[in-house]
């Protein structure tokens, strides 16, 4: 993933980089300082019922206790917010505050004010996120090997020949497709299975994000398969070729020596000694070469274990399309589940010439994720998979690297446990809440040291620091799924705004979005490089720590710094074509923004449907032909016979908000058993049926804040489990 720069070009920029040296010193110079503020937004913009929050930075300290929000078109003043505490020093900012404006929901174009210091123009709108994962899976297609649609033309067709597979090395085998894995042409298993795995989540849980405008082989076209799945066929496909028998499973195609300057995919050249042929190299479970080192490999589970979750899953979504292919991937996740079994440990990955690689240390969550979904592509009733499948997920219950401020280069990869969520999806009882405890224990370390600053970051800046932050968020976002707990609502928020603009640098981390925003001008890209393609929708790595940016080696910038007031002695960014380390772009940590945007895109689309009022909703989707049955009781229950008939004559369910007298009444708990028992929802509702407000005089009180205390925390009849203290809740599970 990474790619040393030639000699011959560090020559040709010697005069550029000793400007940028000197701009370096002069803007680090105390007697040359100069005084920044700024407001660092996400540049995307922010939903009308999201959270939406700013960071301001600056040298000085806040001298307004409020910030303002005018309208761009007419410059009238919207919002008026207080400004939050000072969190103090963090990156280039000796002060920083958090600006939260989440009251403000009406859609329109908008700039912060605050000491004045004035924000970039951001909109406010459900249609914020509309194609932002389509428009990523252009450089999905853009790093396809084999044909490659965006140059029309194919490259590395002669992949490839074998190395430590059970049949003389330099065997040729057919494994030409997949993607580059990023700027260089290295293919890993790992990085791909995960990317596929991510592409095909993200259209089973949101399908109605995708279009089809692509055929399969990525040009122009539809041909009425959404174009996320022909993406992630297109890495079926290759998977399966590094997977050609039940026992055989590859691990990467190329090595380090691919990395000989710039150039573009189908310029191949003699690198290995094998004129066109590439080197593929197999899962043997035994330590590789690593440069004058062997690797740390000591198995073959998780590049199997990615295998066979992405195999499973894609067995699912292709039975309705193609079932011959659903099959054969089926039959392959088996194959590789067992190669998993048989072969517990890491396989990582192979450098000749550097010492950097890909140093996966863990895999019981690649084979916590393989059980999981192969139990569900079965559809069978064996309860196997799903024990082994928990048993795998004790052996590891928070990644590690969360809460940790440092980790080695994909030390812990996929970067979260995705098993944990797909896992949870199939249980019930104590294991269903230990397994999303996980997830909140994780959330929590990170939380810990988030909360110290106005970024609300807590990810440590090693390399691929953007490719951690999404799959936290993403974290997040499962957790807040499972558990219905919103907690860590505003930790998820600024982890996916923090990709967007709201960071030291006030850039975008993915080319090209927004198309009016600040984003990576000059990646790290052959493509960009030599020709000025466009790399859109790419996910550059991100930010690193000062200290590990100083010692890598042959990095050097081709232009001046344009980011250099924001620098600082925690953590670099350079949008140059020279900085590997934060500004090349990467296939898996892209597919993994994919499902990111697509869960953005859907959340937003479902209020483009709803009708609020004072901030609570009264209108469901008017676009489906759907409706809620609510019920609720007081004293008086004689229609509910009439209405329990009903529901179960039409076998649908509803939802019933019954008081704490209701419950309380004994002549009522036959009918709260039967609801229970045909699976209709019961909530509470109050314990005497207050009227909260005036019917005419919304904003206007009816009861004091003691009596609605007293209300909710009447205490019940009869003895309620531990932590139950409403009426309702308690002569529910007195039901139960």
């Amino acid at each position: 993933m990474i790619h040393q720069l030639n000699t011959a070009k560090m020559n040709r920029n010697r005069s550029t980089i000793i400007i940028a040296v000197l701009l370096f010193i002069f803007f680090f110079n105390p007697s040359n300082a100069q005084t920044i503020s700024c407001i660092r937004i996400n540049q995307l913009g922010y939903p009308v019922n999201g959270i939406k929050v700013a960071v301001w930075g600056s040298d000085e300290p806040i001298t307004d206790s409020i910030f303002t929000i005018i309208n761009a078109t007419d410059n009238s003043i919207v919002f008026r917010g207080k400004t939050g505490k000072d969190f103090g020093e963090y990156g280039p900012f000796t002060h920083t505050s958090r600006l939260n404006f989440s009251a403000l929901n009406k859609k329109g174009k908008y700039i912060i004010e605050l000491n004045v210091t004035k924000s970039p123009v951001f909109t406010i709108d459900d249609a914020v996120y509309d194609g932002a994962a389509d428009f990523c899976l252009r450089y999905m297609r853009q790093q396809r090997s084999g044909f490659n649609p965006f140059l029309k033309d194919s490259c590395h067709t002669h992949d490839g020949y074998t190395l430590y597979a059970p049949v003389p090395d330099s065997t040729y085998i057919n494994v030409v497709g997949g993607w580059h894995d990023a700027t260089d042409y290295l293919q890993y298993s790992t990085t791909s299975a995960n990317a596929t795995y991510h592409l095909l989540a993200a259209y089973r849980d949101f399908p109605g994000v995708f279009t089809d405008v692509k055929q399969s082989n990525g040009l122009d076209g539809s041909n009425h398969i959404p174009d996320v799945l022909d993406e992630a066929k297109w890495g079926l496909d290759w998977l399966l070729k590094m997977h050609p028998k039940d026992d055989w499973l590859f691990n990467q195609i190329g090595d380090d020596r691919d990395h000989r300057g710039f150039r573009l995919p189908g310029d191949e050249i003699n690198l290995y000694g094998h004129a066109k042929e590439r080197p593929v190299y197999f899962c043997n479970g035994q330590p590789q070469q690593r440069g004058k080192f062997l690797n740390n490999t000591t198995g073959v589970a998780s590049t199997a274990g990615k295998f066979c979750s992405a195999f499973a899953l894609g067995s699912i979504l292709f039975s309705g399309i193609d079932k011959s292919y659903s099959e054969n991937l089926l039959d392959n996740s088996k194959t590789a589940y067992a190669l998993g079994l048989k072969k517990p440990g890491v396989a990582q990955t192979v450098s000749v010439v550097s010492p950097y690689i890909y140093a996966e240390d863990n895999w019981t969550d690649d084979m916590e994720l393989a059980g999981a979904e192969l139990h569900f592509a079965e559809k069978s009733n064996n309860k196997g998979l799903l024990s082994a499948s928990f048993y795998y997920a004790l052996q590891e219950l928070v990644t590690p690297w969360l809460g940790k401020d440092t980790a080695n280069h994909y030390e812990w990869y996929p970067f979260i446990n995705i098993g944990h969520y797909e896992l949870a999806k199939q249980i019930t009882g104590i294991k269903k809440d230990s397994i999303i405890l996980f997830y909140k224990e994780g959330i929590e370390r990170v939380w810990q040291k988030a909360k110290q600053n106005a970024f609300f970051r807590g990810i440590p800046f090693i390399w691929c620091s953007n490719n951690l932050t999404v799959n936290f968020a993403i974290q997040c976002y499962w957790y807040r799924l499972l558990s219905g707990d919103d907690s860590y609502i505003q930790l998820e928020q600024a982890c996916f705004d923090w990709l967007f603009g709201c960071n030291p640098w006030g850039t975008s981390f993915v080319y090209g979005l927004p198309a009016w925003g600040d984003t990576p001008a000059d990646p790290h890209s052959s493509l960009a490089f030599l020709k000025k393609y466009p790399i859109d929708g790419g996910l550059v790595d991100g930010p690193v720590y000062t200290s590990i940016y100083n010692n890598l080696i042959g990095i050097s910038l081709y232009d001046a710094d344009e980011y250099a007031p924001y620098q600082s002695s925690l953590a670099v960014y350079h949008d140059d074509y020279g900085d590997y380390s934060t500004n090349e772009p990467t296939m898996d940590g892209t597919a993994s923004l994919i499902y990111l945007l697509a869960a953005r895109q859907a959340d937003a689309d479902k209020n483009k449907f709803f009708k609020y009022d004072n901030g609570g909703i009264i209108m469901g989707d008017t676009t489906k032909k759907e409706v809620a049955l609510v019920f609720s009781a007081d004293e008086f229950c004689e229609g509910i016979p009439t209405i329990v008939n009903a529901l179960n004559k039409n076998k649908i369910k509803g939802s019933f908000f019954f008081t704490g007298r209701f419950y309380r009444n004994k002549n009522n708990l036959g009918y709260i058993r039967q609801l229970i028992k045909d699976g209709d929802y019961l909530g509470p509702h109050s314990d005497q049926h207050l009227l909260y407000n005036d019917w005419i005089k919304r904003d206007s009180l009816l009861v004091t804040k003691q009596q609605f205390n007293n209300d909710m925390k009447k205490k019940p009849c009869y003895n309620a489990p531990t932590g139950h203290t409403h009426p309702s809740t308690t002569i529910f599970y007195a039901a139960l």
